[in-house]
């Protein structure tokens, strides 16, 4: 029998998460940032990356890759450009102040690109290319990780992470398009949740110890074989490997942060240094054209998209981010559910912390 979900309001999963992390050093702005952005990020349905990372962010602080009490600086700040030092904290402070300023340069240049370094796992992409939608511009944000699950074609071990890809673009009638991607066939933690609700996972999102398909999860979470989107070269699996490396560049190598499998092969492991890359766009829309004829053409292409027939056995044709908009509405009123597995843990972490449990 399949278990009932923990339903937490989401002024609550905020207030929870706001305690956990000051309780782990975090200040006050940090931390409700930080919620506001996990928690918008479970309203959207995109499980695997909000509340679902707390336990991994306790974990990286309590061994030292992540020192919560750090606020991210400007490194350098040059016309369109700019590159932020997160100083080994919590990436969601250091990735929002990096698409703040990129939207900023927009309005000044018409493109602003900021680098991120020396941060670590911020959530999902979307919520910072969704920044841009605030002013009326085209949002782009990448990451990285120096913890790969990536397995390149014709490879045999794991080279890069996950490597998400997130693009937003205002419409006027019509939900955003607002796109949000792993460059793996699956994102690591909705393997997760898929373990949490012991549910298995379809054949071809990753490989056992023995690089061998597999169903299991938990399997897929020890070995972290993950193949490329696409999966074989022959469905395209060279193209998602392609994509992850180009993240790699734009995250890691044009910042100075990790790329590849550096945190091993150069030493990070031991050092506790994550060196978290991020990339974040922004383009002013206005210096193309008006915004209303934009948004106006958004609204009729994502519209034949959206209205046109279906193939036998489906019911609607979507466009990216309307799932996700759709499902924020539904948790506002509802809740949001959470594994009861989930519900434990952070129950746990709230006992050991010292601070209100959550449900």
């Amino acid at each position: 029998m399949a278990e009932e979900p923990v339903l937490v309001r989401h002024e609550s999963l905020q207030a929870y998460i706001v305690s956990v992390l000051e309780a782990l050093g975090m200040s006050a702005a940090g931390a409700r940032l930080s919620a506001e952005l996990m928690v918008r990020t479970d309203l959207r349905g995109v499980d695997s990356h909000g509340i679902g990372m707390l336990p991994r962010y306790v974990e990286w602080t309590r061994v030292g890759f992540i020192e919560p009490g750090a606020d991210p600086v400007i490194d350098r700040d040059d016309m369109a450009t700019a590159l932020v030092d997160g100083r080994k904290g919590l990436g969601h402070p250091a990735a929002a102040m990096a698409m703040r300023l990129a939207v900023d340069k927009a309005a000044v240049y018409g493109i602003g690109i900021v680098a991120v370094r020396n941060s670590n796992h911020f959530g999902a992409c979307a919520n910072y290319s969704l920044m841009a939608l605030e002013r009326g511009m085209i949002g782009l944000a990448t990451t990285n990780s120096p913890f790969v699950a990536m397995v390149p074609t014709f490879g045999r071990r794991p080279m890069m992470g996950t490597n998400p890809i997130s693009v937003a673009a205002p419409a006027a009638g019509r939900e955003p398009y607002v796109l949000d991607m792993a460059t793996t066939t699956v994102a690591v933690g909705k393997l997760k949740i898929a373990s949490r609700w012991r549910k298995l996972i379809p054949e071809g999102w990753g490989l056992d110890e023995s690089a061998r398909p597999t169903t299991d999860p938990d399997k897929v979470l020890a070995s972290r074989l993950l193949s490329p989107l696409g999966g074989s070269r022959e469905l395209g699996g060279h193209k998602g490997y392609g994509l992850g490396v180009l993240v790699d560049i734009l995250s890691g190598v044009l910042s100075g942060a990790v790329y590849g499998d550096v945190l091993d092969r150069k030493g990070y492991r031991e050092r506790k240094l994550s060196n978290t890359g991020h990339c974040l766009a922004a383009i002013d829309v206005r210096r193309f054209r008006p915004l209303e004829e934009f948004t106006a053409d958004m609204d009729d292409m994502l519209g034949a998209l959206q209205d046109m027939p279906t193939a036998e056995g489906h019911e609607r044709v979507l466009t990216a981010g309307q799932p996700e908009a759709e499902t924020e509405r539904v948790r506002r009123r509802t809740g949001i559910p959470l594994a009861p597995a989930l519900a434990a843990e952070c129950n746990r972490l709230a006992a050991s912390l010292g601070v209100k449990p959550l449900a």
